[in-house]
């Protein structure tokens, strides 16, 4: 055999307990053909010399938002790092409004009213936006702000009809009237006319992010939310990374989630029985390794900074909020059961600890009633548990998916939320390893920053942007990190298989570092450099020279 390509002269960490470490690494189409000895006697087509870099197993995001990212990338940044106060923001808004023609939407993305000090008004962006609609999205994707003209683009030109939305909320002023701030199922008031977003400017957006995920070391992710639903955008989202793919724009190999409204009835499957699904009996699984279908997603409850969550006690300093959910249990229950019938893995966003407790009781009923093997359903966040429901969690083998990232960019509004005492539940890290659960490593992005250095960091160091520390007893090592973005995120969609070791027979998707992040000192993982990601044996993000 001849081998495409041979890496040599690296440091490989394999995460291999049968070898864990390794110089020289062999590539056969596009999968590991030996490490080492096992290569002696076999030439390559091309040798890359790694020049004694370290070396890891490709990072794997297990929930990120890539063609959410690529399209937010286009728009007007309101992060913390471009506007620190909300005159700040208008000023943004006012010169990204001149820019535009009279009748185009002005759209931004990322602000965040724990560091501003208050969400932005509808009647203040009426000021600034030159009679522009305005719609400002909120750094979680749960909310958003719009202004008047943008209400009338909705259908609204009196106030006054803008209507209450079952799921969401529609925030009011003393006289009732629309202040601008519409949250979580709310936003299909804006969704309806800004979405879907034409289908070339989506496979754009998809690229786009495809390139700086690469930059980052990703070499899979999972897609939380395609098609209808709150993070999606359209009939044809699953075409769309399938010409990015075919076109060269997707570097990562992805793993779709449908939203929850995309599966329906399907039609007879056979005499006197209808499929529940996607139309052809397309499931969880369906796909090949660079482009698969994965889990539905479906939305729990909302967002713990937005303070809409659904919690079994009051929001610290905001007596008689609990959160909301949004769908009542029986019809989130009624879902889950359906959906894990008909063959689906299921994935739910509940961040509270009363979503928490709602889905498992679910999972634990549709287990009961329909046993599937080694099914891995998923909470998605799973952000403030119980030691109980720690434990629950691993005796029904599900996966929480909880955001390390969090902890650095939005901790100290997480810990405002919750209070000293219940924020010490919050993102669990080492508990759910130590209660023998497989954890995945994700980021949420663009909710946060999606480099996966960033996240592993957050995993070992537990500090919030403030330097306040957040949760050291659920610090991780780095290995356990490492783990977590590699192997964890892998099993989290059935694919421990053929990625996250380096292993013979495995994918060949690596990455170069500048530094060996197992070694380093702590405080410095975030700022190790990828130096080169290699996907399929093919490097697709390379600033160290090595493909020349």
């Amino acid at each position: 055999m001849r081998l495409d390509v041979l890496f040599v002269n690296g440091r490989f960490t394999t995460l291999d307990p049968e070898r864990p470490h390794a110089t020289r690494l062999g590539v056969f189409a596009g999968r590991i053909a030996g490490l080492d000895e096992e290569l002696d006697g076999l030439r390559a087509d091309r040798v890359v010399d790694l020049r004694g870099a370290p070396v890891v197993p490709g990072f794997n995001d297990a929930h990120h938002h890539l063609s959410l990212r690529g399209q937010r990338m286009r728009e007007l940044d309101l992060s913390a790092d471009a506007v620190r106060t909300l005159d700040e923001l208008y000023a943004k808004v006012a010169e990204r409004a001149a820019e535009l023609p009279e009748d185009a939407w002005v759209i931004g993305t990322g602000y965040d009213q724990n560091k501003l000090g208050a969400h932005p008004t509808r009647t203040a962006l009426d000021a600034v936006s030159g009679g522009r609609p305005v719609w400002l999205r909120h750094c979680s994707a749960h909310m958003g702000v719009a202004n008047t003209a943008a209400f009338a683009r909705m259908g609204f030109t009196d106030l006054r009809q803008v209507p209450d939305v079952p799921g969401g909320t529609v925030g009011r002023d003393a006289d009732g009237l629309p202040d601008g701030l519409l949250a979580e199922q709310a936003q299909e008031l804006a969704d309806r006319v800004l979405r879907p977003i034409a289908f070339e400017d989506f496979v754009a957006a998809i690229g786009l992010a495809s390139r700086a995920a690469a930059a980052e070391g990703l070499t899979s992710f999972t897609e939380p939310g395609i098609g209808a639903g709150l993070v999606g955008n359209g009939a044809a989202d699953l075409a769309a990374f399938q010409a990015a793919r075919e076109r060269g724009l997707l570097l990562q190999r992805a793993t779709l989630m449908p939203g929850a409204p995309n599966l329906h009835e399907t039609g007879a499957f056979e005499p006197g029985r209808e499929w529940f699904g996607l139309d052809l009996g397309v499931r969880t699984g369906i796909g090949d390794e660079w482009l698969a279908v994965g889990p539905v997603k479906l939305f729990a409850d909302g967002s713990l900074i937005g303070l809409t969550a659904a919690m079994c006690c009051d929001y610290a300093g905001d007596p008689g909020n609990r959160g909301s959910l949004q769908e009542e249990p029986e019809v989130l229950r009624g879902f889950i059961l359906r959906a894990h019938r008909f063959g689906w893995q299921v994935a739910a966003h509940a961040i509270g600890d009363r979503a928490i407790d709602i889905v498992l009781d679910a999972y634990e009923a549709a287990q009961a009633e329909h046993p599937r093997p080694d099914v891995r359903h998923r909470i998605e966040h799973c952000a403030v548990t119980s030691r109980e429901q720690v434990a629950r969690i691993a005796r029904l083998g599900v996966v929480p998916v909880p955001q390390a990232r969090f902890i650095s960019e939005i901790g100290d509004g997480m810990l405002r939320a919750l209070g000293p005492e219940r924020a010490k539940g919050c993102y669990r890290q080492r508990s759910f390893l130590e209660a023998g659960i497989e954890l995945p490593g994700s980021s949420d992005c663009p909710v946060v920053a999606g480099a996966p250095l960033l996240g592993i960091h957050d995993l070992v160091n537990q500090r919030t942007a403030s330097g306040a520390p957040f949760n050291p007893e659920e610090a991780l090592t780095p290995l356990q990190a490492l783990r977590a973005y590699t192997v964890g995120s892998a099993y989290a969609v059935h694919e421990e298989h053929r990625k996250g070791t380096l292993s013979r027979g495995k994918l060949a998707d690596f990455v170069v570092l500048s530094e060996d992040l197992l070694t380093v000192p702590p405080t410095r993982i975030g700022g190790i450099t990828v130096l080169a990601t290699v996907v399929g044996g093919d490097i697709v993000h390379d600033i160290a020279g090595l493909a020349g």
